[in-house]
């Protein structure tokens, strides 16, 4: 890549060699962003490889401490993302139902939910706090930037990868 400099006498060049030195400054500005490093978007996306519509929950721990989230709606065969931009945990946690033929996804880590859209606080005493209570699926991610969860027919094994 090479570097374009201007020098005082920029100034005092004719119009048209300003006029094809400005073209020709940002046609290198242009080649130099395109060589740049930009970060690749990074998020954490469910695809739903089912024949059903499904309902999809999401568990992780932020800042403040365990936040569950729902619902997402999937429409067979097609995907969704859950949460925009670098991950920043190594685990989350997934609860989903087979709206169409009956069923659900669900795990042994216990979380917080409710039948209506929903972000939730806390796993602790989700009865006494008028919500319901749902085993969801550990997800490790390995501690990747982005991850895609594959859900595939209850009673099959989440897949995922980067």
């Amino acid at each position: 890549m090479s570097t374009i400099v201007a020098s005082s006498s920029w100034a005092e060049a004719p119009p048209e060699a300003r006029r094809a030195r400005r073209a020709l400054l940002g046609f290198g500005l242009a080649a130099g962003l395109a060589a740049l490093p930009f970060p690749a978007l990074a998020d954490l996306r469910l695809c739903n490889q089912t024949a059903s519509k499904v309902g999809v929950t999401l568990g992780y721990r932020d800042a403040q401490g365990w936040v569950t989230e729902g619902w997402w709606e999937l429409k067979p065969r097609n995907c969704e993302t859950l949460l925009r931009g670098s991950l920043a945990a190594q685990f989350y946690y997934i609860y989903a139902v087979d709206y169409t033929r009956g069923g659900e996804w669900s795990g042994r880590a216990m979380m917080c939910t409710r039948d209506t859209a929903f972000t939730i606080r806390g796993v602790e005493d989700c009865l006494a706090r008028g919500f319901d209570r749902n085993g969801f699926i550990e997800v490790d991610t390995g501690q990747q930037r982005n991850w895609t969860i594959q859900l595939s027919d209850p009673g099959q094994p989440l897949a995922g990868g980067p």
